[in-house]
């Protein structure tokens, strides 16, 4: 555990923050920080259970004077998106998070930091050992797999929560009280290909594109950032109508909710171009390069001579693929018409995987309207179905409908500007929360989420502001102070 980083104030949550990095927590791997938060409130002798699909339920009683308030469920989720740069060595399944300070910012070494979700999760786990903060009843609710499916929030029963209000703790501009947000909805797009020997006659090349911000799929889509997939496929496009390129491997992207950063891929070409390709890829990666300069300062596409691989794909299936990848949508679709700069609609290509004669295309497609949703969806769906892929939608969860009206939304206002002397922003965010996910089963529940600033979300860029921290967690006490 770094001395540094739990000597930051509030100590509590920078303390508590370093012990829950110190556990692996992938998504659907989450049994480690599962036996972590058990053991967690059991030794505070807390009434402590996990349901069947594995979130951790712990109350606490009302501070003396407060049993009357109305109970407070405050959620976070365990598990978090595991991303680093091609060249850091890093195990996540086995090591601990190394942190580091910044400035104002505390960040990790070429990973992500585990701020999204792990800062509400450290902020609860301090609320529930203390003994010197006035709270009402409190009930946590620490869910599982909410990176990779939601499957903790969907899987969660009516009737084991006894909170009227929620407070998620899962947005991460400080600023900010999140009152709705996006749904989502995976659309996964496979086939085979047969492989073919490639001519003696050839020369191999490894490209690789490197380097872009990534982060967040639904946060950061509006930024403009680079798409690892998209740079890649549009050399590859160029390099197959022009010069007849064939593509033996393609490994692009990694997590669905993930904007690409990188992408790799192997190809050949005749040897007697050389010379030409190798002019004509460099004009078209300084072209690609200058396109996103002001955004993409540290982008890196290279062209290494390699070995000559075995086999390449199929002409046909390469020249449907590249097509397809070319043709489907990449970000923004739609902007909202009804909360002014908010987006409606988008996609991210996340995935694409090329080798030993399979195909699979992974995208996320976000839209707080459900129509639009499956409309962007149903768009890739034939988009990939004229490669000959096969498409499936799937992983859908819903959207979480605004309510201007809500009792716990006028409380955190009148807090918020009490405090900070300003007002903050009531918005909805484009990125899935599990609020509306949680109202189905709990429809009464008034629900409100808040939370730190934290950049670079699920990028190696991650970050959280210190002095936002230590803000998030003053309103947070009263918050719970003057609840009805």
């Amino acid at each position: 555990m770094s001395k540094e980083i739990i000597q930051l104030e509030p100590q509590c949550i920078w303390k508590n923050f370093s012990k829950l990095n110190a556990v692996p927590r992938p998504s659907k791997k989450e049994e480690r920080v599962i036996k972590f938060i058990m053991d967690f409130g059991r030794s505070l002798q807390l009434e402590t259970f996990k349901d069947e699909v594995g979130n951790v339920i712990i109350r606490k009683d009302a501070s003396i004077g407060m049993e009357d308030r109305k109970p407070i469920t405050l959620q976070s989720h365990l598990d978090m998106v595991h991303q680093k740069n091609s060249t850091t060595d890093f195990d996540f399944d086995t090591q601990g998070i190394e942190m580091y300070i910044d400035g104002d910012w505390v960040k990790a070494r070429g990973t992500t930091l585990g701020a999204d979700n792990g800062m509400g999760v450290a902020a609860i786990m301090s609320l529930l050992e203390s003994n010197d903060i006035p709270h009402p009843p409190l009930e946590a609710l620490f869910t599982i797999d909410e990176e990779t499916g939601m499957t903790g929030a969907k899987g969660l029963k009516g009737g084991i929560l006894k909170g009227q209000i929620l407070l998620n703790l899962d947005t991460e501009e400080d600023d900010e009280i999140d009152i709705g947000c996006a749904g989502g909805i995976d659309v996964t797009a496979t086939r085979s290909y047969e492989a073919e020997s490639v001519s003696k006659e050839s020369i191999a090349y490894a490209i690789s594109v490197r380097g872009l911000h990534g982060g967040h799929s639904g946060i950061d889509i509006h930024r403009g950032f680079g798409n690892a997939n998209k740079i890649m496929n549009r050399l590859l496009y160029e390099g197959t109508e022009e010069f007849g390129v064939r593509v033996s491997h393609i490994d692009g992207g990694s997590l669905r909710n993930a904007i690409p950063r990188e992408s790799f891929a192997t190809i050949v070409v005749k040897s007697d171009l050389k010379k030409e390709f190798e002019n004509k890829i460099s004009k078209w990666i300084h072209e690609i390069k200058q396109e996103n300069s002001i955004i993409e300062t540290k982008l890196e596409v290279s062209l290494n001579e390699v070995e000559v691989p075995d086999e390449v794909m199929e002409k046909s299936a390469q020249e449907k693929i590249l097509k397809a990848v070319y043709a489907a949508h990449n970000g923004v679709y739609a902007m909202s018409t009804a909360i002014p700069d908010l987006v409606e609609t988008s996609n991210n290509i996340a995935r694409v995987e090329v080798k030993s004669g399979k195909i699979r295309i992974g995208c996320l497609t976000r839209s707080s309207v459900d129509s639009a949703k499956m409309d962007l969806a149903n768009s890739l769906k034939c988009a990939f179905g004229l490669a000959d892929c096969t498409v499936t939608l799937s992983g859908e969860y819903p959207g979480w409908t605004p309510n201007p009206n809500s009792e716990i939304l006028e409380v955190l206002k009148v807090q918020y500007e009490s405090l900070f002397n300003q007002k903050p922003e009531v918005v909805a965010c484009h990125a899935g929360l599990e609020c509306g996910i949680l109202g189905t089963n709990y429809p009464e529940m008034d629900m409100i989420s808040f939370g730190p600033t934290i950049k670079g979300a699920h990028s190696p860029d991650e970050r959280v502001s210190i002095s936002s921290v230590k803000k998030f967690w003053t309103f947070l006490l009263h918050i719970l102070k003057n609840t009805p």
